[in-house]
């Protein structure tokens, strides 16, 4: 070929490239935030928010389409956490919200507002966390067939019906260990019924997790921080009996003081007490005697006989001298449930069953959670109202008129209410930060106990005027917690394609 015919023909073709790049930018400048095609007898390359033109044999056209491509993966799309740095971020905000809501519940039953009142509102704002987090987070961005949107997947249930399935099960398990929860704490104490809840919940179902997670997690790391949990539940059991061998061992010496004319704290007894004092039978006179004796039985010091039976006065579930292994059994159904919530909602994320078709993605982690919440709140509501009639544990008959008119005493419905919204927000952001390091190394939230302890001994006088040997139990089962938290977020690895 002539020298000359070659130069023109490389001039020509250089040509007609820049003509190409400059006609694919002016498309794109136009075209940029709809989805305009143009028909030019030419092959179109259509993304989400822009239309490319690719002329025949244009490899340049091809490299610019890449480049306009990866220009519009970089735009605002669904919200999906996916290192390892911000899934821990999520998880140490979790740990906060998880380990402060049951406070809050606590704190309503101390002071006698009936757990199924409180469950009510608290299943309520709940779901509404869930539902908010949903049409935020997962409507963040365009609706793509790889990541479709929340709205998008909520109207394809026959689709999607193996996986909510799976979602609707998992919040089954965990209204079903809220509930018992709940009752544990007045059977064997806040601080220990989030600890083994919690321990147990770990040691069953981080092992789930695990293998259900393709074993992504570092296993010489992850199976001994298992080990660490499950140590410290066995220490909660242990400081649990002989917390209850302290209170018992303070009752009977309250009983001996008594029958030597010492104060007694029991409100039946107050009548008999002013009796027996030498002042003046006159009603007006003894007025002021009956509420100076309400105000010392009510200012009595944490952790006395007095403190126990004023506090089995006012709460609305009555345990005290109840069976030991009671409590603990509630608490072991409670872990048991908290256990399979987790991988429940695994599967119905990643399909590890593989029980959708080929072609179909999965669910995303927000349509997933709103499912799992959907479930929840309906046995809630179902559970609760059955309790409100027939109820256990010693606490009051109600009924729906008396839960739609009870606003409680210092705003106990909103506090309820809040506390379900704090629960909401909690699972979400442990959901999120499974999906990116594995739900196994998420467990890790289940640390909480940590700051529902410092809540009991704080707010509740929990373990106050215990023995010796209570405290070095508790104060090892603390340390043992620490450990397995620690090395359970070590374990955190990326999630691999399925």
């Amino acid at each position: 070929m002539p020298i000359h015919t070659q130069l023109t023909d490389d001039f020509e073709a250089s040509r007609t490239a820049q003509k190409n790049h400059e006609l694919i930018h002016y498309i794109y400048t136009l075209t940029e935030g709809s989805r305009t095609r143009l028909h030019l007898g030419l092959p179109i390359l259509e993304f989400n928010r822009f239309a490319v033109l690719a002329p025949l044999g244009s490899e340049l056209s091809l490299e610019a389409a890449a480049v306009s491509h990866r220009h519009q993966l970089r735009e605002v799309k669904m919200y999906l956490v996916k290192d390892i740095s911000g899934a821990i971020g999520l998880m140490g905000v979790a740990l906060v919200l998880l380990g402060t809501w049951p406070v809050v519940l606590a704190v309503l039953e101390r002071r006698g507002r009936l757990p199924q009142h409180t469950f009510l509102d608290f299943s309520i704002t709940n779901f509404l966390a869930a539902v908010l987090v949903a049409l935020t987070f997962g409507q963040i961005g365009p609706d793509t067939p790889e990541t479709p949107n929340f709205l998008t997947q909520l109207t394809q249930v026959q689709e999607y019906w193996p996986s909510i399935l799976f979602a609707a099960a998992g919040g089954v398990a965990l209204s079903l260990g809220t509930l018992a929860t709940q009752y544990g704490w007045a059977f064997v104490g806040l601080s220990v019924t989030e600890v083994m809840a919690s321990s147990l919940k770990v040691v069953i179902g981080t092992t789930l997790n695990y293998f259900l997670d393709g074993r992504i997690n570092k296993a010489e790391v992850l199976f001994p921080g298992v080990g660490c949990f499950l140590i410290a539940a066995i220490l909660g059991s242990l400081v649990h009996s002989s917390n209850a061998a302290d209170n018992q061992e303070k009752l009977a010496k309250s009983m001996a003081n008594y029958s030597n004319n010492a104060r007694n704290a029991v409100n039946g007894e107050l009548t008999k007490h002013l009796l027996e004092k030498d002042v003046s039978k006159d009603p007006e006179a003894a007025e002021p005697d009956v509420a100076q004796a309400t105000q010392n039985v009510e200012k009595v010091e944490a952790g006395t006989a007095e403190f126990l039976v004023d506090l089995e006065e006012k709460r609305s579930i009555k345990v005290l001298g109840s069976n030991t292994l009671l409590g603990l059994g509630i608490v072991v159904f409670a872990g048991v449930c908290y256990a399979l919530f987790t991988p429940a909602f695994n599967l119905a994320t990643n399909d590890q069953w593989h029980t959708l078709p080929p072609t179909t993605p999965h669910l995303v982690v927000y349509t997933a959670y709103f499912h799992f919440s959907l479930s929840c709140f309906a046995c809630s509501v179902v559970l609760n109202v059955w309790l409100l009639y027939r109820p256990m544990a010693g606490v009051p008959r109600s009924s729906l008129r008396a839960y739609l008119f009870d606003n409680g005493h210092g705003g106990a419905r909103w506090l309820a209410l809040l506390a379900g919204a704090v629960n909401g927000l909690g699972n979400a952001f442990t959901f999120m930060a499974g999906q990116a390091a594995g739900y196994a190394a998420a467990d890790s939230v289940q640390a909480l106990p940590l700051v529902s302890t410092f809540w009991g001994v704080v707010l509740f006088g929990e373990y106050r005027r215990s023995s010796r040997r209570t405290y070095t139990l508790l104060a090892s089962m603390l340390l043992m917690f620490v450990v397995a938290m620690a090395v359970l977020m070590a374990s955190s690895n990326h999630r691999k394609p399925l």
